[in-house]
């Protein structure tokens, strides 16, 4: 059991990574929202301290969103039971640690609590 779960978790990690390099140029996200993976690392090189905190938070939740909408979108037109349950599972860990980052974003002062109220 503890295979198939680290399974699962590692080959969510790499789901997530591929499809949200797609969903970042897919869905409809502000201008600042809408990149690459390459692009989005390239704007943390050159940060450092609280301003890398502040970018790779802000970077972080619009790959997690991108993970979870596509997993949304497989659980419901994906043929296999293997993909129905890994987008489950990504799900599950991505709206958590969305909502950590959130609240660490908050916490730190690189957010207000209520920009999240329309989510």
């Amino acid at each position: 059991m503890e295979t198939k779960s680290l399974l699962i978790g590692i080959l969510s990690f790499i789901a997530g990574g591929l499809l949200v390099s797609t969903a970042a140029v897919t869905f409809n996200k502000p201008e600042n929202e809408s990149m690459d993976m390459t692009s989005m690392t390239e704007t943390l090189k050159d940060k450092s301290g609280d301003n890398f905190d502040k970018e790779f938070l802000s970077q972080m939740i619009v790959h997690h969103e991108g993970a979870v909408e596509m997993a949304k979108l497989s659980k419901d037109k994906a043929m296999h039971g293997e993909i129905k349950e890994l987008s489950e599972s990504i799900i599950v860990a991505q709206e958590k640690e969305i909502a950590e980052m959130r609240q660490w974003q908050t916490e730190w002062g690189y957010a207000s609590p209520d920009r999240y109220n329309d989510h």
